[in-house]
C-alpha cells in the first residue's frame, strides 16, 4: 500500500493502474489484480489506511494507492481526468460534483458518518467550554475553507449555535487544522471527532451539543472509466463489508445511518 501524490495539473500524465483480472469484478472473491487508486477525503486517512493494508492481504497481487486532500480537491481532480478507481467523499456536496458531471460508475453508497468536535490545546489551556466561546477576541480560531466540508460543516455549526467567529485561516484539509491547533499556532478548530481520538494527548476535545452540532456524512463510488474497474468495486466492497466497518468503528466512525 502506498501514498499518491496527484494534482490537478498533472492528472493528465498520470501512471493509470494495471487493470485488474477480467473475471470477479466487484465479487470481492480475491480475483482481481494491479494497483487501485483511491481517492479518499483526509478525514479518512487513518482508517483507510488500515483498510487498505487488509484489503491487500485478503487480495494478494493487489497494491492499493491512496490520494488523500480535501473532498472538493479531489472532485476537482477526479472531473478533470486524474486517474481514480474509488472516491470516498466526506460530504454528499462534493460527492455530487462528481456525480453530476458524469464521472462516477454506479450509485454512490454510504460507508460512515462522523460528527464535528472542537479541538483546543492539550489541557485546554485557554478554557474553551462552547462554540460560543470561539467568538472570544483572544480566541485565534482556525477552520477548513467553505468549499471543504470541514468548512462547510464549520459553518453550519456557528449558525446553529448563533455566533459569528472570525477565523484566523481557513485551511485546505482538516489535517492542517489538526496541525495548527497542535503547534498552538490556532488556539482551537474545526474538525472531526475522529481527529481528536487520532491525535491523542496532544490535543483536548470539546464536545460540541448535538442541536449545534452536523452529521459527516461520507459516500463512496467507482470512478467512470476507472483504470482498474474490478479492483475499485472489490475495494468499495470490502469498505462497506462487516471487516470494513469494524476499522471505522476502530477510529470512531459512525455506521451509515446513525
Amino acid at each position: 500500500m502506498t501514498g499518491l501524490a496527484v494534482t490537478a495539473a498533472a492528472c493528465s500524465s498520470s501512471s493509470p493502474s494495471t487493470p485488474a483480472a477480467a473475471n470477479g469484478a466487484g465479487s470481492g472473491n480475491g480475483n482481481v489484480t494491479g494497483n487501485v487508486v483511491v481517492f479518499a477525503a483526509t478525514s479518512l486517512k487513518g482508517a483507510f489506511d488500515s483498510i487498505g493494508t487488509k484489503f491487500e492481504k485478503a487480495h494478494p497481487g493487489v497494491t492499493v494507492k491512496f490520494n488523500y486532500s480535501g473532498s472538493s480537491t479531489l472532485a476537482t481532480q477526479i472531473n478533470q481526468g486524474a486517474p481514480a478507481d474509488v472516491f470516498a467523499s466526506a460530504d454528499d456536496k462534493n460527492m455530487k460534483v462528481v456525480t453530476s458531471d458524469n464521472g462516477a460508475s454506479g450509485q454512490p453508497e454510504e460507508f460512515a458518518r462522523n460528527k464535528l468536535e472542537i479541538m483546543v490545546g492539550a489541557g485546554n489551556p485557554k478554557n474553551i467550554k462552547t462554540v460560543n466561546d470561539l467568538a472570544r477576541q483572544n480566541i485565534k480560531v482556525t477552520v477548513c475553507e467553505p468549499a471543504v466540508p470541514c468548512g462547510n460543516y464549520s459553518k453550519e455549526i456557528f449558525a446553529n449555535a448563533g455566533v459569528t467567529v472570525h477565523p484566523v485561516s481557513e485551511e485546505t484539509t482538516v489535517s492542517s487544522v489538526v496541525t495548527k491547533v497542535t503547534l498552538g499556532e490556532a488556539d482551537a478548530g474545526i474538525v472531526y471527532t475522529t481527529d481528536v481520538k487520532a491525535n491523542g494527548g496532544k490535543t483536548t476535545g470539546v464536545p460540541i451539543p448535538p442541536d449545534q452540532n452536523v452529521t459527516a456524512k461520507y459516500p463512496i463510488v467507482t470512478v467512470k472509466g476507472a483504470p482498474n474497474a474490478a479492483g475499485a468495486k472489490a475495494f468499495m466492497k470490502y469498505v462497506l463489508s462487516s471487516a470494513g466497518q469494524a476499522v471505522l468503528d476502530k477510529f470512531g466512525f459512525l455506521p451509515p445511518g446513525k
